[in-house]
């Protein structure tokens, strides 16, 4: 491990908007905040989750741009986590936190109807593991234990494979997306997704990819079910 990580994983430990749990401690048991989250931020404003945060991009701009509302931003690399948490500290956001720990523990953190929304930016594809697409039948189940019903959750990706999977995986469980496209930015919609870039985004835009972007809602007195074939993933273009 380079020394830059090193030096970032001891700085971060001193940030108070960063939460760095050990899972262990907590098998069988919820962690402190669970249903509690108001307490942390000091108001009982709404909840909206990144998962797989990387740098925070969403996580902080959607802070500045709303500041009646709390986000937390989740990943399990610390190194990518700070980048985020330290530009939050800087900026002086108070309804901003970050989460160290896996989106399969997230029924450990959070309670029923605590969170109100869930951004998904460019999640990773998982070309050859569609157990672990972070928009499978199990992952859906996992988020409508904290989401609000009817609750939003948005996906930005370059990939048109995962947005063919997800279309598909929500047709057949007879979800209607509120948004779809397969190229945001020869769209109409002006709005949260098209104002905020993440690092990498604007590298694929750089390169010339098409970002595809889908909003729906989850039922969360529905089971969500796994489309029964597996999804083959053919390299239909150079991006795929």
């Amino acid at each position: 491990m380079g020394k830059g990580k090193l030096a970032k994983f001891e700085e971060i430990k001193n940030f108070a908007n960063v939460l760095q749990p050990d899972i262990k401690q907590y098998v069988g048991k919820d962690f402190e905040l669970k249903g509690k989250w108001h307490e942390f931020f000091g108001n009982k404003n709404p909840i909206i989750l990144e998962l797989g945060c990387g740098k925070g991009e969403y996580t902080v701009g959607l802070a500045q741009k709303y500041p009646d509302k709390n986000f937390i931003g989740i990943d399990i690399k610390g190194a990518r986590i700070y980048t985020g948490a330290k530009k939050a500290l800087e900026l002086g956001l108070k309804n901003v936190a970050f989460l160290r720990t896996k989106i399969d523990f997230l029924t450990t953190f959070f309670a029923e109807d605590e969170v109100h929304q869930i951004w998904l930016p460019f999640p990773d594809p998982q070309r050859k593991k569609q157990k672990r697409r972070l928009l499978n039948a199990k992952f859906l189940n996992l988020y409508k234990n904290f989401l609000i019903h009817n609750g939003l959750i948005h996906l930005k990706t370059d990939n048109p494979r995962l947005y063919e999977y997800t279309l598909k995986i929500l047709d057949f469980n007879g979800i209607k997306p509120l948004i779809k496209t397969d190229d945001l930015y020869n769209s109409n919609i002006k709005d949260d997704a098209t104002e905020i870039q993440t690092y990498y985004e604007k590298i694929f835009l750089n390169e010339g990819k098409k970002i595809n972007y889908i909003v729906f809602q989850l039922d969360k007195y529905k089971t969500y079910q796994e489309i029964p074939e597996k999804f083959t993933w053919k390299k239909t273009s150079k991006y795929a």
